[in-house]
């Protein structure tokens, strides 16, 4: 019961806000300064503060003498805290006015050096100021009865210019970089493809089959066939290259890192198609398909006067040699000559401009690549004929320690890659031109 007796003055004394009973309402000006006023509230603020807390003091004496605090005490306690209250809140409004004057003041001694003194540009007045500072002509204008027009001119009015708008206009900015074309590569995916863990790729290819199977007697003899296989290999080649940059520009630019990782990469699967499309097998070469394919040669008695012409006897070369052409590979400029070819009649014999649909002649996919050069064709099973070794795929690195670099503030980055490809049977290809005599 005790401690619920303590209750009122304890919190008593836990309260500390309000004003005195000479303030009533707002702050009132009696012409002094708002600064002065602000003084003179402050003081009444802490004499108010100072009652209540002797208030709160003569509230706990009560409540130990006799267990509860009388009516008197809390009635006074509650008109000081509310006074308390709202003496605070006057003080609040006079530090805010106090604010609001100051910087007025600055804005005003601002506009007065730069438009009045140290010869500043005019002072920007918005469409009815300007009206109002021609109000002479104005006047005059409907004196004259208002006949004829009456153009003013806004010779000060804001703009995009620097030191008027200009400086809170921003600019949208696209941070992702345009990035030159990149061509679509497809010949390594035409192959067989496997893995390798070493520097050389060793497979047994067959050379000999003299075959001799025939008919025999009962008793009698067998003919005696030969048959010959010999190692062959294929050596690991490393496709690589590198590139500079400052420290300084790979830690301005977030984007400056992916950007060129995907440069270096798409370089190094751009070599690779054409390694593996023509590479001559000389030095670091690969020896590629183009090289290793067998050359055209025109089955005799049958047309050869056209593009698809020539296509179809190449079809029928592969089959002669056993193998199942699956594709074609051409320039994108000799497919389209073959897709505009028309009839008599001017109808496209192969292409459709009102449906999209997979390039194909001769029931065989037709694989654009400006990686082949135009005039040129291959043809045949690739994926018998080759198959495409990953001995370390693509890896991109980055240093600085590479020549001066460590000293020049430069880092090198460099992407590489080690691969072998073996043409493990040629006559699965057959290789030609569009040259006609």
């Amino acid at each position: 019961m005790r401690t619920k007796s303590l209750m009122p003055a304890i919190c008593l004394a836990a309260l500390a806000l309000a004003r005195p009973d000479a303030v009533v309402g707002s702050v009132r000006n009696d012409n002094m300064s708002t600064e002065d006023l602000l003084k003179k509230v402050s003081q009444q603020l802490d004499d108010v503060t100072d009652n209540v807390k002797g208030t709160a003091e003569e509230a706990l004496k009560q409540a130990k003498r006799s267990g509860e605090v009388s009516q008197e005490t809390k009635d006074k306690a509650d008109k000081l805290l509310t006074e308390q209250t709202a003496l605070s809140n006057s003080v609040t409004e006079l530090k805010n006015s106090l604010e609001g004057i100051k910087s007025q003041a600055l804005e005003i001694s601002q506009q007065v050096a730069e438009g009045i003194g140290g010869g500043g540009s005019t002072p920007v007045m918005t469409l009815g100021q300007a009206f109002v500072a021609e109000d002479d002509r104005i006047k005059a204008f409907a004196d004259g009865g208002a006949r004829g027009n009456l153009r003013i001119t806004v010779s000060n009015a804001i703009t995009t210019a620097a030191g008027s708008a200009g400086g809170l206009i921003y600019h949208e900015e696209e941070r992702d970089p345009i990035r030159m074309p990149r061509r679509r590569l497809l010949i390594r995916d035409l192959l067989t493809k496997g893995k390798t863990s070493s520097d050389l790729v060793k497979y047994r290819k067959q050379t000999i089959r003299d075959n001799k199977a025939a008919m025999v007697a009962e008793e009698g003899t067998m003919p005696e066939s030969s048959f010959g296989w010999e190692k062959a290999t294929s050596e690991v080649k490393k496709i690589a290259h590198v590139t500079n940059i400052t420290e300084e520009a790979l830690a301005d630019s977030d984007f400056l890192q992916t950007e060129i990782d995907s440069e270096l990469r798409y370089g190094l699967d751009l070599e690779e198609e054409k390694q593996i499309l023509a590479g001559d097998g000389q030095g670091e070469n690969l020896k590629g398909l183009l090289t290793e394919a067998v050359a055209f040669a025109a089955a005799a008695g049958l047309p050869n006067a056209t593009r698809i012409d020539r296509l179809r006897l190449a079809i029928l070369q592969v089959a002669l040699a056993d193998y199942v052409s699956t594709s074609f590979v051409m320039n994108p400029t000799d497919w389209a000559a073959i897709d505009l070819l028309k009839d008599s009649q001017d109808r496209y014999i192969f292409g459709n401009p009102g449906s999209m649909s997979t390039p194909m002649l001769w029931g065989k996919d037709v694989v654009e690549s400006n990686t082949m050069s135009a005039g040129e064709w291959l043809t045949g099973d690739l994926a018998m004929a080759g198959t495409y070794y990953d001995r370390q795929e693509t890896e991109v690195l980055i240093s600085s320690e590479h020549d001066t670099n460590f000293i020049e503030d430069m880092l090198t980055m460099k992407g590489r890659k080690r691969v072998a490809l073996a043409i493990k049977r040629a006559a699965a290809m057959v290789k030609g031109n569009f040259v006609f005599a």
